[in-house]
């Protein structure tokens, strides 16, 4: 008599989105396979429609606020994961968006596989929704290694470029040792704890019966690889180099939702199943916000190549998520606002996220067949040449370096509010210091603009579709700057509604 399988395993509801883009990206291939280079918008516009049904799955999931897991408890749907999957999907459109025109200029959607860029860029993303919903040590490195190997690919679409190459085997080779780090601190967990389940390994560690050495042995090298997803001092050796050579378009990809994701499987593996290590790797989490805002914000001063500045500045930036990550628990077992540290990280990433998909969009919006604008001369007097996408890139800016009343300092206002709770108010003064000095290389920039004579007199032409996202990109970021409210509080109703199960 056989044993009837649990209704669980078959139950493939909370997993409709991945399902429904692994049959979208695998029919847009084929169907690009028989089309033109002139036809390649068409590839284009299906896989935009292709986002749109997908936030149409995940916004219905997330308005019923339930948790519910699949595949014998493998992946979960729940209101983080759902709400971080909009905007997963909001961040690839906007990049697919500011994508075309840039791509199609340097020949990256010609030739029998042109429509490769945007496929891969879908089945990147299929890889961070996995990430994001993965209960389980194997479902969240099956998605890490889908999204990393999408991305290898990507860097290297420009096979003729010397630079991108060399930038794909910098990427692939420090990409690989730190999926090594990863999947070697799981399988000390999996040793010590005897479980790959999330929520299993919790209650385990929980149990006190398990032998110390080897789970902060564990801890250490899954911090390590999480770091370098994340791009954390001293694990971002990769990051100006990578961000530096591959074409913008991907850049944009390697800059935006893979960080989304790798927050999610922080939340997943230290906060939902290492909680009883959180001072352990809490005080890991403090060294590596420390080191990235100080060297991040303090190299990205020397730079005069933008793309190399944003990829410091990125590196600032995740100093202050790491700091609202580390500020849910400080070290005590009092989880007295814990939910609001985790929901200001969250906000952090989005944020964060939002905006720099707008400046690398505008370095997009100056750039033509031929030419990058990727240098801090070729933004003199763009003002002059075009001044409303000056002013949005004005406010890009500031955002990022965390003016009121743009969405970043709201942002930075929430961390650093959490920070303040839990007593650290050393942790707080470094980081407002670092963020004056770090306001330096982002008015340099606004002063170049508005400022300087133009070298280039050269007209800004982009399609419309570029130029109006772009346009929403600037105004989102003041709108969300001056009500951050609503996004504040679906980020802490999505963080209470998850660890609470």
């Amino acid at each position: 008599m056989t044993t009837p399988i649990p209704q669980e395993a078959v139950n493939l509801v909370p997993a409709y989105a991945e399902i429904a883009l692994l049959i979208g990206a695998s029919a847009i291939l084929l169907i690009d396979m028989f089309l033109s280079k002139a036809q390649r918008s068409f590839t284009y516009v299906l896989s935009l429609l292709m986002l749109v049904v997908l936030a149409g799955i995940s916004c219905a999931d997330f308005h019923t606020g339930a948790t519910s897991y699949t595949f014998h408890g493998m992946f979960v749907s729940d209101p983080m994961a759902n709400l971080l999957k909009l905007f997963t999907y909001l961040t690839v459109g906007m990049t697919l968006v500011y994508s075309r025109q840039y791509a199609a200029d340097r020949e990256m959607l010609s030739g029998n596989l042109g429509g490769e860029f945007y496929v891969l860029a879908l089945f990147a993303m299929l890889g961070q929704m996995v990430m994001i919903s993965g209960s389980n040590l194997l479902s969240i490195y099956l998605g890490v290694e889908l999204m990393s190997l999408s991305l290898y690919a990507l860097v290297a679409i420009r096979r003729d470029n010397v630079r991108a190459t060399e930038a794909a085997m910098k990427y692939f080779i420090l990409g690989a040792l730190a999926s090594g780090f990863l999947l070697y601190g799981m399988s000390m967990l999996y040793g010590a704890t005897g479980t790959l389940d999330i929520r299993g390994i919790s209650t385990a560690v929980a149990s006190g019966t398990i032998k110390p050495t080897i789970l902060v042995f564990g801890l250490v090298f899954l911090v390590a690889g999480l770091a370098f997803k994340l791009g954390a001092v001293p694990f971002h050796m990769w990051v100006p180099d990578v961000y530096e050579g591959s074409p913008t378009a991907v850049t944009l990809l390697l800059g935006g939702a893979p960080k989304i994701a790798t927050f999610a499987i922080c939340i997943r593996l230290l906060v939902e199943g290492l909680m009883p290590m959180a001072f352990d790797w809490q005080q890991m989490l403090m060294v590596l916000a420390v080191l990235s805002l100080a060297i991040g914000n303090l190299t990205a001063i020397a730079q005069t190549n933008l793309k190399r500045m944003l990829a410091y500045s990125t590196i600032a930036q995740i100093g202050f998520v790491l700091l609202g990550l580390l500020a849910g628990v400080a070290g005590t077992t009092d989880v007295t606002g814990r939910d609001a540290a985790y929901s200001s990280a969250m906000y952090y990433v989005i944020t964060y996220v939002l905006t720099t998909v707008g400046t690398f969009g505008t370095l997009m919006l100056l750039s033509r067949a031929g030419f990058d604008a990727d240098n801090l001369a070729d933004f003199k007097g763009l003002s002059k040449r075009n001044g409303w996408f000056a002013l949005v890139m004005t406010i890009l800016l500031f955002s990022l370096a965390g003016v009121p009343p743009m969405m970043g300092f709201a942002a930075k206002f929430a961390v650093l509010n959490s920070v303040l709770a839990t007593g650290q108010l050393w942790l707080t003064i470094f980081a407002v210091m670092f963020s004056l000095i770090g306001a330096f290389y982002y008015l340099r920039v606004i002063k170049t603009m508005w400022f300087d004579e133009p070298v280039d007199t050269a007209p800004i032409a982009a399609p419309l579709d570029m130029k109006l996202v772009l346009s929403i990109n600037g105004l989102a970021v003041v709108l969300l700057g001056v009500m951050p409210e609503a996004l504040l509080s679906a980020c802490l109703a999505a963080i209470k509604a998850t660890l609470a199960t």
